[in-house]
């Protein structure tokens, strides 16, 4: 199973979204749709959904935050046609951000903001063996471009099953931004793929909670471990959140949290919501108490 899940945070469509969503790629399926009650947002409504062999998490909390560019989903394609395709059906409703078109780096290329805020860039290598569908895009920009390949080594640091993949840098004078160094580099954390890069001009928006990355861990050890590497804002830490010193959301939560809510009675699952919102980090062995009574 995935360690490293991204995870979508809607206002109320988490459930609209997903459906949507993996009725526009091959290997997608709704895994799981459930709820939790009482939380500061109300009751909201999660999704386990598969999109493209990716698993993806979501979250209807509340308007509290709104995709951006800092994160995208890089969606690499069969064909010229496939992109095409995926265009034309993600692009209703949708702001184009990168007009479709052949590319220097790539053969049918569109970066574009769909109707529920999440981006997207779609593109065709002629050349590129795919080994996963759909990678997270980090973009570093504001206050932290230029960051780009710093974040890698340091994630490089953090996850101990790690592979560096390629990099490539901008030109002398290329980027409009003189801090930005990075213009494409990959990293394999844990399994996951990522892709990662620095704002050409710098940019002003920043990463948030409605783009996180949630890490399943399987002891306490591990959750104590994570929580101690990548934790750099005291203020962001709550119910199993944080944020990096990139300000980039994590989630670190043991992997029987959401087998231990789907599993409960009603009674279980509320005494289980109470604890751990009112903790920082989780804390196992609480939560398998708040699950007795």
């Amino acid at each position: 199973m995935q360690q490293i899940i991204p995870h979508l945070w809607f206002d109320t469509q988490a459930v609209e979204a997903a459906n949507w969503y993996v009725s526009l790629f091959e290997h997608s399926s709704v895994n799981r749709i459930s709820q939790l009650h009482d939380t500061p947002s109300g009751d909201v409504d999660t999704v386990d959904f598969m999109l493209g062999g990716v698993e993806f998490f979501a979250i209807s909390a509340g308007p509290f935050f709104s995709f951006n560019s800092a994160v995208s989903l890089m969606v690499t394609c069969y064909s010229a046609g496939e992109v095409n395709r995926l265009y034309q059906q993600l692009s209703d409703g949708a702001s184009i951000m990168m007009p479709l078109g052949e590319y220097p780096f790539s053969k049918r290329y569109v970066w574009l903001e769909d109707r529920f805020g999440l981006n997207w860039q779609l593109c065709y290598f002629e050349t590129t063996e795919i080994t996963q569908k759909i990678r997270p895009v980090l973009l570093f920009g504001a206050d932290v471009c230029g960051r780009a390949e710093e974040a890698l080594q340091f994630y490089q640091s953090v996850f101990p099953d790690n592979v560096p993949g390629y990099v490539n840098h901008y030109l002398p004078g290329e980027a409009g931004d003189p801090r930005a160094k990075t213009n494409y580099a990959e990293l394999t954390l844990l399994g996951h793929q990522f892709v990662a890069m620095d704002h050409g001009i710098g940019g002003d928006e920043t990463f948030n909670e409605a783009f996180s990355f949630l890490v399943l861990c399987d002891t306490q050890d591990q959750i104590d471990y994570y929580w101690m590497k990548l934790s750099a804002v005291p203020e962001a830490e709550q119910c199993g959140w944080l944020k990096d010193k990139f300000g980039l959301s994590w989630q670190i939560a043991p992997r029987v949290l959401n087998e231990m809510l789907y599993a409960a009675t009603p009674e279980e699952a509320k005494r289980i919501t109470d604890a751990f919102l009112q903790m920082k980090k989780l804390d196992i062995r609480a939560l398998e108490r708040a699950k007795q009574g």
